[in-house]
């Protein structure tokens, strides 16, 4: 087996998922997820700190991509046009994710063990939009509220775009899911 690979986490976490989709979660050992993968437990361990880890790769950057994108808004932008633009332009980067996000889902989905990981990925994107929104000089309660607001229409929108049919573009359901909450904020 190769002693470094450049794609190690990702060859780690394809073979994760066919294993867990196949035998389950729990019937999956780390050395047969490192063996599909044709790499060494050592380096499973590299790069995950267990196999709940190999599900969340992804995930890892994503509040930081949000951040991004969010000060990528124009300085002028109202505290929820900001966010907007920030979920927007992250739905846009994963459109084409959309299969390997709809199976990772699946398997967090049928283990109740992976839901607190999934709600601590949830409050780490929070957490992100939060500081973005601080750093552009909202008030910390706005700042808050905005950021719980955000991500839940970020799981209402994954919902609805995993759900619906393949040419559903992500940013539509981003759009569709702010004006919701919106109508039944106002409403």
């Amino acid at each position: 087996m190769p002693r470094w690979s450049p794609d190690a986490a990702l060859r780690l976490e394809a073979a994760a998922i066919l294993l867990f989709e196949g035998q389950g979660f729990s019937a999956t050992t780390v050395p047969q997820i490192a063996e599909a993968a044709g790499l060494t437990t050592r380096t499973f361990f590299r790069h995950f700190a267990d196999k709940r880890d190999v599900l969340f790769l992804r995930d890892r950057e994503f509040p930081h991509a949000i951040s991004d994108f969010m000060a990528a808004a124009p300085p002028e932008s109202s505290a929820p046009a900001t966010v907007r633009a920030g979920l927007s332009a992250a739905a846009r980067g994963i459109q084409d994710w959309r299969q390997p996000i709809a199976r990772r889902r699946k398997v967090v989905h049928s283990e109740p063990a992976l839901h607190e990981r999934e709600l601590l990925q949830r409050q780490h994107l929070a957490r992100a939009i939060e500081q973005s929104l601080r750093q552009r000089g909202i008030d910390p309660r706005q700042s808050h509220t905005l950021a719980a607001v955000a991500v839940t229409c970020f799981d209402l929108a994954m919902e609805r775009w995993l759900e619906g049919p393949p040419e559903l573009l992500f940013e539509e359901c981003v759009t569709s899911a702010w004006n919701d909450i919106r109508d039944c904020v106002d409403g």
